[in-house]
């Protein structure tokens, strides 16, 4: 296929949550979105035509992939796919990731769930970028965003804020929290600028279990902007960091928590 005329973006985990208002708010902003699912086809497919709907330009173009990121194999198969559909790739956001299947206490969970969670929210992105970035690297460096190639990584405010009730999403954020470092360090030098986007209590389909726990603290103030997160929120800034407007900025985190991160007496 002809290289896309307008910057093309892979959003990972985009099927419903974060990663569908990622790709709504990238659609907005003239990007062509690849969109990917593990299970949610259907979600997948209404991602899809609400990117179509948003999309203000023709040229556009949205396509949908379903990869387990976990899964070295679904990967690969991934990378090359997306090429094969859009000719190139401008900007890669990580956002897949699980909630444990079950919260357990750290004195009672299992070894099972830990793999499980650093193989999908770990491993998964570190790598999907490693393949993203060798292609990038190796195969010269044109993008059509002026700034360069950009990745954002969605982490957590688990990343530092500690939950004995699921310690292996903690730990497999601030992996990721690292990785950013890693990445925005190893590949500074061909101006690729790596982020990392740290929401906080977000209304997603994977709160809804503990819908009422986050009401009575948002009321109580433990976000001082007395409010939940929205998937839009989060669009909005990845979007910022796609544009360009912080090309002098890798390595940066950018909190989406409303107030959540600020130490206060």
């Amino acid at each position: 296929m002809e290289q896309q005329a307008h910057p093309v973006a892979l959003v990972t985990g985009s099927s419903r949550g974060l990663g569908k208002g990622i790709a709504l708010a990238l659609a907005e902003g003239g990007y062509s979105v690849a969109i990917t699912y593990v299970g949610n086809h259907t979600g997948a497919e209404e991602t899809l035509e609400s990117c179509r709907l948003l999309a203000p330009f023709r040229e556009q173009q949205f396509a949908i992939f379903q990869a387990d990121i976990g899964n070295r194999e679904d990967r690969y198969r991934l990378v090359s796919q997306v090429w094969e559909t859009f000719g190139t790739l401008d900007a890669l956001v990580n956002n897949a990731g699980m909630p444990p299947r079950q919260r357990a206490d750290i004195l009672e969970a299992s070894e099972g769930s830990f793999k499980e969670l650093l193989r999908v929210n770990l491993q998964g992105p570190y790598f999907l970028t490693q393949a993203v970035a060798q292609r990038w690297v190796n195969g010269g460096m044109a993008s059509f965003i002026p700034t360069g190639y950009k990745i954002v990584f969605v982490t957590s405010i688990s990343a530092e804020t500690a939950s004995i009730q699921r310690g292996e999403y903690c730990i497999s954020k601030a992996g990721l929290a690292m990785a950013v470092k890693l990445w925005a360090s190893r590949l500074a030098e061909w101006n690729i600028q790596v982020y990392e986007v740290r929401p906080g209590i977000m209304d997603t389909d994977m709160t809804q279990a503990v819908k009422a726990k986050y009401d009575k603290l948002i009321e109580q103030g433990v976000v001082p902007q007395k409010r939940w997160g929205l998937a839009t929120d989060v669009g909005k800034v990845v979007r910022s960091l796609l544009s360009g407007d912080f090309a002098f900025s890798t390595g940066s985190v950018i909190h989406c928590d409303g107030g959540f991160h600020i130490s206060r007496l």
